[in-house]
């Protein structure tokens, strides 16, 4: 029996992350963004809005002039123009004047709020929309012309502040500001800031390529039927969609005999296409264990970590090789899966040039009695489920190698090392197993 465990506290395996290099950076589409790392900063070289437009549909007004307006009360504004979607307005707001405006629409000198249509009545539409006819068939020669000629009377309701119901130019973002930091994910939201500001090209990091290994001579392929002794290869599936879902490129390289030469020879052909390797199987206590002889042959390799005070997933081990990390995960589908989503995810966010952050946590109670072990990190499948208001976490429990456990599961429940468990109706931070 050869000799096996020390174990690395979960913490110490976090500290290690810093040691790998992220993946290098490339130039890409803003419309090919979704879910890439930015690999800098971005400046904005504009204020948004770089003009100062309005939120609703009404009347642009200097705010003053309908200061104590009331339903019993009006202010009486004469209207001295329309402001045109898209264009800048060739006219001023003087005091007790207000111009027709859309919203989106630019405000016109002198102009300080906008009154919703909806708090005014015009007195005279029907005169109104005559005069901005004919303003248009004569082409409306000049600014100050046309708005003099509208001549028509709203009242106004309801009294505006300034600055009410528009947006000042730069209120949104400033020029020379800092829009988006390095490391951040892009999201719908960060697009759509970038096309606003009309950048194109942004830098990001390219996406790193994961190879998945599948060791074991119980395994087999998914489209043959198992003979007695053997299993089907999951682990290669459910790692590559863990993988996807994290923005990285799952590179599969199948099932490897537990054969040294054929391991060792794999491994060497996977770190030159990807900038991570995960070994499924092969990282628990056995005669024909070659995963630490193989990691420790390949060229400028040390390890690093060979085993975990956590469960499922102690026997986990990872591999510093050409300063790419190689893990070791366990072979049962659930300790993979548990493991992955625990410590190898916040690896492969740093390797995409990410900043590490904890993945969001679900707050919810727990529906009942827990038990774990002290001297190690437990991490219990749970099942949210709401009742009367109250989210709750129930246990579901199973061996590692019972893949319906993880189906039946939203997520992981982490108890401290320290602790011998966790009561009914605990509160308790969720670790969800997927974004889908």
């Amino acid at each position: 029996m050869k000799d096996f465990f020390k174990v690395t506290d979960l913490p110490d395996v976090f500290s290690l992350i810093s040691g790998f290099p992220a993946v290098s950076a490339e130039t890409v589409s803003v419309a090919d963004g979704l879910g890439r790392v930015l690999a800098q900063d971005l400046a904005s070289d504009a204020d948004l809005p770089d003009f100062m437009r309005a939120t609703m549909d009404g009347y642009a007004v200097r705010a003053s002039s309908t200061f104590g307006a009331s339903e019993g009360n009006p202010a009486y504004l004469e209207v001295a123009g329309t402001i045109a979607m898209g264009e800048s307005p060739g006219f001023r707001i003087g005091p007790g004047q207000c111009a027709r405006i859309s919203t989106g629409g630019m405000l016109p000198q002198g102009a300080d709020a906008v009154v919703m249509i909806e708090h005014t009545e015009a007195l005279d539409e029907a005169g109104e929309d005559a005069r901005d006819q004919a303003g248009e068939e004569a082409g409306e020669e000049s600014g100050d012309q046309a708005g003099g000629e509208i001549g028509s009377t709203i009242e106004v309701y309801k009294s505006v502040a300034p600055g009410q119901h528009l947006l000042q130019a730069g209120e949104d973002i400033r020029k020379g500001e800092t829009i988006l930091s390095a490391g951040r994910r892009l999201r719908p939201q960060e697009i759509g800031l970038l096309a606003a500001l009309g950048i194109e090209q942004i830098p990001v990091y390219r996406l790193p390529i994961v190879a998945i290994l599948s060791t074991g001579d119980e395994v087999v392929p998914i489209d043959r039927s198992p003979k007695p002794g053997q299993i089907r290869d999951v682990n290669t599936y459910t790692l590559a969609g863990m993988v996807k879902e994290a923005g990285a490129v799952p590179l599969i390289f199948g099932i490897v005999p537990d054969e040294y030469e054929e391991l060792l020879n794999t491994c060497k052909e996977a770190l030159e296409k990807a900038d991570m390797v995960l070994i499924s199987g092969g990282s628990s206590v056995g005669t024909r264990d070659f995963t630490v002889e193989v990691f420790s042959a390949l060229p400028h390799a040390g390890i690093l970590v060979h085993g975990i005070s956590i469960s499922p997933g102690k026997p986990t081990i990872l591999a510093r090789v050409r300063e790419k990390p190689v893990w070791g995960l366990p072979g049962h589908v659930t300790s993979a899966m548990v493991v992955f989503t625990v410590v190898v995810l916040p690896f492969l966010c740093h390797l995409s040039g990410e900043k590490v952050r904890q993945k969001p946590r679900i707050t919810a109670k727990m529906a009942r009695n827990i038990s774990s072990a002290q001297g190690r990190v437990d991490f219990i499948r749970v099942r949210l489920v709401k009742r009367e208001n109250t989210l709750w976490a129930e246990p579901v429990l199973g061996k590692s190698g019972l893949i319906h456990t993880m189906v039946k599961a939203d997520g992981l429940v982490e108890i401290d090392r320290d602790t011998e468990g966790l009561d009914r109706e605990a509160q308790v931070s969720v670790i969800p197993l997927s974004k889908l």
